[in-house]
């Protein structure tokens, strides 16, 4: 009756890749995605509107803990 959908888990590099969430000043936007240890280069992963996108972000990589913001 009230199925709730699974999230896949995804992995990634946790020696050369750390999860971050790029902020924006202006408006607030936020973007969960991952930050380049070497290059600094950023990928976007997903738009965060709010709470529960943070929580989805978080279970789909696996990521306990606070993750960094950057602007």
């Amino acid at each position: 009756m009230f199925f709730r959908k699974r999230i896949e888990k995804k992995k990634y590099d946790k020696t050369a890749k750390k999860p971050v969430i790029k902020a924006s000043i202006c408006n607030g936007e936020q973007v969960a995605g991952f930050k380049d240890i070497n290059t600094g280069l950023f990928e976007e992963i997903m738009l965060i509107r709010n709470q529960e996108d943070l929580s989805a972000f978080k279970e789909m990589y696996g990521i306990d803990g606070e993750i960094e913001k950057i602007y």
